[in-house]
């Protein structure tokens, strides 16, 4: 049975200690064919940035849920990344017939879908998806650096790193760190 409009939804920022969890819709015009398009986390950011134009020049439609730190404490990243990819269909000015959601986890949405295991490495929307996911969480986590200069965001995105650890040790906790993740320090 095929469908005329296929979505395929990624998140980026599941792991971080700070900032948003951020997932991107994709709708691909019928024929497009993305040289290089993979796995965000596959490719070099300059490559990602390359290739976000060119997803945006191929797309029917596309759309970006964010969800803040703070809600993401407040409900578990599982949750804010369920939510996320519910306002990501929500805000699509083009209602798919299907969407192919990167992952296992169960969704909240109102159309038809399927999960696929490492799909972002699969499936050419659900990579496109995950480019725009990564470099729109990448943005506001450089944006970010800007505001909390001492912590190193645009390097390290707000992973784990040795360096964002010594920071934390350093400075503590700023607005932007999810509370509810622990680590050693």
């Amino acid at each position: 049975m095929g469908f005329n409009l296929v979505a395929g939804i990624d998140e980026a920022g599941r792991g971080p200690m700070a900032g948003p969890v951020v997932s991107a819709a994709v709708i691909l015009k019928r024929n497009a064919r993305i040289k290089g398009l993979n796995d965000s986390k596959l490719l070099s950011q300059k490559r990602r940035e390359e290739l976000f134009p060119v997803i945006l020049d191929n797309c029917i439609d596309y759309a970006i849920g964010i969800v803040g730190h703070a809600l993401i404490d407040e409900i578990n990243i599982l949750n804010a990344t369920i939510i996320a990819n519910d306002i990501c269909i929500r805000s699509l000015k083009h209602k798919p017939d299907y969407v192919l959601i990167d992952g296992r986890d169960k969704q909240i949405i109102d159309i038809p879908f399927q999960t696929v295991i490492k799909g972002d490495r699969r499936i050419q929307c659900i990579a496109a998806a995950s480019v725009l996911a990564k470099v729109t969480r990448d943005a506001i986590m450089r944006y970010y650096s800007k505001e909390y200069p001492k912590y190193g965001f645009e390097k390290h995105k707000g992973y784990g790193t040795r360096l964002h650890r010594s920071t934390i040790n350093e400075f503590g906790f700023c607005d932007i760190h999810r509370r509810s993740y622990t680590f050693k320090r």
